[in-house]
C-alpha cells in the first residue's frame, strides 16, 4: 500500500517511527510559541533520557513522556497525517525530508523551520504523508470552551463582539456630541442674522459669522464620515465573527440532531445579513441621536423659555406611540419570518427534486404550496407596512403640530417681551432637531423586530449539539486502535419513537474483513454511521481502540476512521477538488488511486482532465462515478478502519470486480474492514465474518460458510417466510443468483 509513499516521509500508523528522533531545537521554538516557559538545559536532558529508556515507544509516546518530564501540565501531544490536520490549529511540528520542522501559517503560505531558525515556505501537496505532532495546551482548550459557551446565543456574541474593544465607544460618543453641538451653532447663526444682522445691516459681523458658520459644517462634515467609518467597521467585524462562528458550527453539527428541513436551517442562517445590515446603515445613526433630543429641548428652553414645554410634551406621545408600533410588529414579523424560511426550505426541495416532480406529475402541488406559502407572506407584509405607515406618519404630524405650536407659543413670548424673534427662529430649527431624530428612530426600531427575529432564528441553531463538548478534554491515543466495540447501544432519533439500532454487544478486531447484510431499513448504514462517529448513541458506548469515541478528539477519529457513505456527496469545484477534500494530497497518491478505482476513465473523457469542472451535488456525474470518487476519497485518507455503505451498488460488473480488488490490495493485514451490502456474493472473495441484521438488531455473526449455508437453507425451504422465526431476515436473489438480504 506504501510502496508510492516518499523516501523522507513514514506513515503515522506504522511501527517504524521510534527510529525517527526528537529534535530539542524544533521543540523549544514550539513551545516558545505556546507561551510555554521551558529551560533548553531541561529540554534537552529530558529527550536523552528518554531516547535512552526508548523500548520500541512510537514517537508520541516518547513526546508524551518528555512531557511528563518536564512537568507540563494539561500538554498532550496528538500525531496525525497532514492530510488530516485541522490547519487552523497551527502551528504544529511535522517530520519532512528526514528532519523536524516547525510548520506556521505566513500570508496565506506554509512556512517551515528548522532548530537553527532557517525558513522555507512548501505547498500542502509536498507535505501530505508528512507526520505532524500537535500540541494541545490547556489555553487552547479554554478559549474553545470560552467560545461556544458565550457565543451560543446570538445576541450574546454579537454584544460580545460589539463590546470587545472599547475605543470605539468614546470615539463616537466625542464626534456625536460635537455634531450635535454643532447642530446649535447653526441655530445661533440664524438667532443672531435675525437679532443683530437685519436690524443694522452689519455685514462684517455677517460675513464673521458665515465665515464661522462654513467651519463648523466642514467639522461637522468630517465628524460624520469619521463616525460613519467607525460604526461601518464595527458592523463589518461583528458580521465577520457571527457568520463564521455560525458556519463552523453547522460543520460540527451533530448529524443525528440537525434538522430534517435544509432549506430552513440555511434560511436560518441567512438571517445573519439583515444583522449586518442593520449595524452597517444609517439605523444606528438615528439611535445614536436619539438621546440628544433631551438636550435640544433644555437649550430651546435657555433661549425661548416656554417654547420647550410644547417639545416636552410632544416627545413622550411619539416615543410611546414608537413602543405601542414594537408591540404590534412582533407577533407579525415573527411569523413573516417563519413562513420566510418554509418558502426557502420548499425552494431548496424543489431545485434538489426537480426531477422526481416533473415525472411524477407533481408540479401543481408544489405550486400551491408556493401560492399559499407567498399569499400568507404578503398578507403579513402589507398589515406590517400598514403599521409602519401609520406610525411613521403620525409621527410626522406631530412634528408638523409641534412646529405650528411653537409659533404660537413664541409669538406671545415676543409680545411679552421674553423671546426675540431671532429666538423663535432658533427655536424652530431646534425643533426640528428635537421630532426629527424620534420620527426616525420609531421607523428604524420597527426593523430591529426583524433583526431579534433573525438573531432568534440564528440562536436556534448555534443551540444544536456539536459532536464533541467544548469543555470535554478530549482523549487523544498514542497507538492505532486494534478494535472497535459497541457496548449496549441503542438509538433512536431525536422526537421519534422508533428504535434503529439495539445492539447489546459487537467486538470488531483487527484483521477482520465483515459484511453486514439485512433487508432494507434493517440499521445497516446506521450501524455504519455510530461505528464512524458520525451518529451519537442515545444509549451505550462505541469504544475506538480503548477509549471511547466520543471522548476522542475527532482530528483521531478521523485518521483513523475511513466512511464511504451509500449516497456520495460532491462539491462545487474540479474532479481533483473532490477527490482530495482536505487538500494535501501528493500527485502520486491521486494518479495510483485514478488507476487502481478507473477514475482516470472519468478524467479522460474530457479535456481538462483532472480538473473537470464538477457542479454542486456532483450533477453531471453518475451514481457509479460518484460512488468510486468518494471511494477514492478513503483510498487517499490511508485509515485503519473502512467503513464502506454499499460501494459497488451503482457499479456495473467489471467496474465492480476491480474496485473489490482495489479494496483488497490497499486494505493492509491489521485494518479492520466492513462493507455494508446486499450481494453475499463478495463474501467469498473478502470476507471473513458476516453479520446479519434485522430490525436494528444482529440476527446472526459468524463464518461466510456457516451464515451462507442458513440463508441458502431458508431460501430452498418451502414457505420459508412463514417457518423462519422473526429475526430471520427474508431472502431475494440478483443477478447471477447471489442470495441477498
Amino acid at each position: 500500500m506504501n510502496s508510492n509513499l516518499p523516501p523522507n516521509t513514514l506513515p503515522a500508523s506504522e511501527n517504524k517511527q521510534e527510529t525517527i528522533p526528537l529534535s530539542s531545537g524544533v521543540l523549544k521554538l514550539i513551545l516558545d510559541r505556546l507561551n510555554i516557559p521551558v529551560e533548553v538545559g531541561a529540554l534537552i536532558n529530558s529527550i536523552k533520557i528518554v531516547e535512552h529508556e526508548n523500548n520500541n515507544k512510537t514517537l508520541v509516546q516518547r513526546l508524551g513522556s518528555i512531557i511528563y518530564k518536564l512537568q507540563l501540565d494539561g500538554v498532550q501531544a496528538m500525531q496525525l497525517h497532514w492530510s488530516h490536520f485541522d490547519q487552523r490549529r497551527l502551528p504544529a511540528l511535522i517530520w519532512f525530508n528526514q528532519a523536524w520542522y516547525l510548520v506556521e501559517r505566513e500570508q496565506q503560505q506554509l512556512k517551515l523551520t528548522d532548530e537553527l531558525g532557517n525558513s522555507q515556505f512548501q505547498d500542502d501537496q509536498a507535505l501530505h504523508n508528512s507526520i505532524v505532532i500537535w500540541l494541545r495546551t490547556p489555553h487552547t482548550q479554554a478559549n474553545a470552551a470560552e467560545g461556544v459557551n458565550q457565543g451560543n446565543q446570538a445576541a450574546k456574541l454579537v454584544w460580545r463582539e460589539l463590546f470587545k474593544t472599547k475605543s470605539w465607544i468614546r470615539d463616537v460618543v466625542i464626534a456625536t456630541l460635537l455634531i450635535n453641538l454643532f447642530a446649535v451653532v447653526t441655530s445661533i447663526y440664524a438667532m443672531q442674522v435675525y437679532d443683530r444682522v437685519v436690524p443694522t445691516l452689519a455685514y462684517a459681523t455677517l460675513w464673521t459669522l458665515v465665515t464661522g458658520v462654513f467651519i463648523v459644517v466642514i467639522l461637522d462634515w468630517c465628524l460624520k464620515m469619521i463616525r460613519g467609518r467607525i460604526l461601518d467597521s464595527l458592523a463589518c467585524s461583528v458580521d465577520r465573527t457571527l457568520s463564521q462562528q455560525v458556519f463552523e458550527h453547522i460543520l460540527h453539527l451533530r448529524l443525528d440532531t440537525r434538522p430534517r428541513s435544509l432549506g430552513s436551517l440555511a434560511a436560518q442562517v441567512g438571517g445573519l445579513e439583515s444583522v449586518r445590515q442593520f449595524f452597517s446603515s444609517a439605523i444606528i445613526f438615528a439611535l445614536v441621536d436619539m438621546p440628544f433630543a433631551l438636550f435640544f429641548i433644555t437649550f430651546i428652553a435657555m433661549i425661548g423659555g416656554s417654547i420647550a414645554w410644547v417639545y416636552l410634551a410632544l416627545l413622550p406621545v411619539a416615543l410611546i406611540l414608537g413602543w405601542i408600533t414594537q408591540l404590534r410588529l412582533q407577533r407579525l414579523t415573527q411569523e413573516q419570518m417563519i413562513r420566510n424560511n418554509e418558502r426557502q426550505g420548499l425552494l431548496v426541495d424543489v431545485i434538489r427534486g426537480c426531477e422526481s416532480i416533473r415525472a411524477s406529475g407533481a408540479s401543481w402541488r408544489f405550486s400551491e404550496q408556493w401560492r399559499d406559502i407567498t399569499h400568507s407572506i404578503s398578507r403579513f407584509t402589507i398589515q406590517q407596512k400598514l403599521i409602519k405607515n401609520h406610525t411613521t406618519n403620525t409621527v410626522a404630524s406631530l412634528s408638523t403640530c409641534a412646529y405650528v405650536m411653537a409659533l404660537v407659543v413664541g409669538v406671545s413670548q415676543i409680545e411679552s417681551g421674553n423671546v426675540s424673534m431671532g429666538a423663535l427662529i432658533a427655536c424652530s430649527i431646534l425643533g426640528g432637531r428635537v421630532i426629527t431624530p424620534v420620527a426616525r428612530s420609531v421607523q428604524y426600531l420597527s426593523q430591529w423586530q426583524s433583526v431579534s427575529q433573525a438573531l432568534k432564528m440564528v440562536d436556534q441553531v448555534l443551540s444544536l449539539d456539536n459532536e464533541r463538548s467544548p469543555q470535554q478534554n478530549l482523549l487523544v491515543p498514542d497507538n492505532a486502535p486494534k478494535k472497535l466495540v459497541l457496548d449496549g447501544v441503542r438509538f433512536s432519533y431525536p422526537d421519534a419513537p422508533i428504535l434503529k439500532l439495539n445492539i447489546p454487544k459487537l467486538t470488531l478486531n483487527a484483521g477482520d474483513r465483515i459484511l453486514v447484510v439485512g433487508p432494507i431499513g434493517s440499521g445497516k448504514s446506521t450501524l455504519l454511521k455510530m461505528l464512524a462517529g458520525l451518529y451519537r448513541p442515545s444509549e451505550g458506548r462505541v469504544i475506538l481502540g480503548d477509549a471511547d469515541l466520543w471522548e476522542t478528539d475527532p482530528s483521531f477519529v478521523s485518521d483513523q476512521v475511513g466512511y464511504l457513505p451509500q449516497s456520495v456527496h460532491l462539491f462545487k469545484g474540479s474532479l481533483r477538488t473532490n477527490l482530495a477534500l482536505s487538500g494535501a494530497v501528493s500527485d502520486s497518491q491521486l494518479l495510483n488511486t485514478c488507476q487502481e478505482l478507473g477514475i482516470d476513465n472519468i478524467a479522460s473523457d474530457n479535456p481538462r482532465g483532472m480538473d473537470l469542472p464538477i457542479s454542486e451535488g456532483g450533477e453531471g456525474l453518475s451514481g457509479g462515478q460518484k460512488q468510486i470518487v468518494g471511494l477514492g476519497r478513503v483510498f487517499l485518507a490511508q485509515p485503519n478502519i473502512w467503513l464502506l455503505d454499499e460501494p459497488t451498488a451503482s457499479l456495473d460488473i467489471d467496474s465492480d470486480q476491480k474496485v473489490l480488488d482495489a479494496i483488497n490490495r490497499r486494505v493492509k493485514k491489521d485494518d479492520i474492514l466492513i462493507i455494508s451490502t446486499h450481494r453475499t456474493a463478495i463474501a467469498a472473495k473478502m470476507a471473513n465474518r458476516i453479520i446479519v441484521m434485522q430490525q436494528g438488531q444482529i440476527v446472526d455473526d459468524g463464518k461466510p460458510q456457516q451464515v451462507l449455508a442458513k440463508l441458502m437453507t431458508q431460501r430452498s425451504t418451502p414457505h420459508a417466510k412463514e417457518q423462519t422465526s422473526p429475526n430471520t431476515p427474508p431472502i431475494a436473489t440478483v443477478r447471477g443468483g447471489s442470495p441477498i438480504v
